[in-house]
């Protein structure tokens, strides 16, 4: 078997976050956005959300990308409808590290107001944050918080069958 290096760090509270990835490959999962305006949308996904224009083909597509295989295509189409008043139709999760939810969130907040909720700490240790974009898709930014050693979140997690590969201390 091999071995793979994911591109997410290490929970830690100064984690940084990796550099975007400019390699070609092929994506073993990615978004697909319909949008009534492939620039407005891209601008909010770039300044908003971190991501950058990997590339673009004028009118058919704009592939975004942030990590490695955090990719979304952005292509045309009508918005998405909710499946109830003010519900996005449609959602995905993208890893990211603590010093980014604030960042992320003023952007966002900035460049369409009432987009983002949150930030809010989740019972798997991380802390995420809510974000309909101007296609009606939400986007939940996570940032996974270091486990304290004998901590409450390493006892709820080894309690729900998390095994860390260290004794437990707690006994």
């Amino acid at each position: 078997m091999s071995t793979y290096i994911s591109p997410v760090p290490m929970p830690a509270d100064d984690a940084e976050a990796p550099e975007v990835c400019r390699e070609i490959y092929g994506m073993p999962a990615y978004l697909h956005v319909p949008t009534p305006d492939l620039a407005a949308s891209a601008d909010f996904w770039v300044r908003g959300l971190g991501f950058v224009d990997f590339y673009t083909l004028p009118g058919q597509v704009t592939h975004l990308r942030r990590w490695a295989f955090q990719d979304v295509l952005l292509v045309p189409g009508e918005r998405a409808p909710g499946h109830a008043a003010g519900t996005p139709a449609t959602g995905m999760a993208f890893s990211c590290v603590l010093s980014q939810i604030e960042e992320i969130a003023e952007a966002c907040e900035k460049l369409v107001p009432g987009c983002v909720s949150g930030p809010e700490e989740m019972l798997w240790n991380s802390v995420e944050l809510t974000v309909v974009t101007p296609e009606n898709t939400r986007v939940v930014m996570t940032a996974a918080r270091p486990i304290e050693p004998g901590g409450p979140a390493e006892a709820r997690l080894r309690e729900a069958g998390f095994d860390f590969g260290i004794p437990d201390r707690s006994a």
